[in-house]
């Protein structure tokens, strides 16, 4: 059965794109779970904080940069905050920082040579330099249209 508006050819280019990013997706998690106990959102949490001026954003920031939606932060701060990786603090009279703490950031040390090396031997090492320029292009000109639809929205 063909979808009806997508060729053949859009059709096999979007499945094989999607179920591509869900395995890989779901091939890290069980990785990071393994190793580290961490899973995929609380890396990208810790990672980013780890990165930013004295492991701390507004979460707006952290919600822009992790292009996630404010109640998916939320739930994931408190998430990590009752597990000591992250800390919120007041900021002013109305915003909240997000702070990395030690042990969030002691964590994230410990996840980070494992996932690199799962990275690289799940992506990284299946692409010739050429496909992987090629691939990052293409994947960049469909995100650069997602962050332009959400900003519209």
């Amino acid at each position: 059965m063909t979808q009806q508006g997508l060729t053949a050819r859009e059709l096999r280019a979007w499945r094989v794109s999607f179920e591509m990013l869900e395995l890989l997706r779901t091939r890290i998690e069980q990785q990071l779970q393994a190793v580290s106990g961490l899973s995929n959102a609380d890396y990208t949490v810790l990672a980013v904080l780890s990165e930013a001026p004295d492991g701390r954003l507004r979460l707006f920031e952290l919600c822009r940069i992790a292009g996630w939606e404010k109640s998916r932060l939320n739930h994931q701060l408190t998430r990590m905050s009752s597990r000591g990786l992250v800390l919120r603090e007041r900021c002013g009279s109305r915003g909240i920082h997000a702070v990395i703490t030690e042990k969030g950031l002691a964590a994230l040390e410990e996840a980070v040579p494992g996932h690199t090396r799962e990275v690289r031997r799940l992506f990284v090492d299946r692409l010739t330099p050429d496909e992987l320029d090629r691939f990052a292009d293409t994947a960049a000109t469909i995100l650069d249209g997602l962050r332009a639809d959400q900003a519209s929205a």
